[in-house]
């Protein structure tokens, strides 16, 4: 699953588009790595979302269909660290 789809249907961002600016910003890593929309999401990765003032590392353990991942969607990751009240973001 394309890594900007899943962060849609995993819930954590609200908008697929919002995904792909994310990506395009460089602020989603997978793997410690910068990475594209486009970049496919495989169980195990480590995907760091950076949001203005709060960052999210998380795990992902399955990858399905869109619909199936809609209905429980934090069941598709595991938390591994939320960091929030960040100023700014290197």
């Amino acid at each position: 699953m394309r890594l900007d789809l899943y962060l849609k249907a995993a819930c954590l961002v609200k908008r697929r588009a919002v995904a792909r600016a994310l990506c395009d910003a460089g602020q989603v890593l997978v793997g410690g790595a910068r990475a594209r929309a486009s970049r496919t999401v495989r169980v195990g990765d480590r995907v760091e979302v950076r949001f203005p003032g709060r960052r999210v590392l998380v795990e992902v353990v399955a990858v399905a269909e869109t619909e199936r991942l809609r209905a429980g969607g934090r069941g598709s990751y595991r938390l591994l660290r939320e960091e929030v009240g960040l100023t700014a973001l290197g």
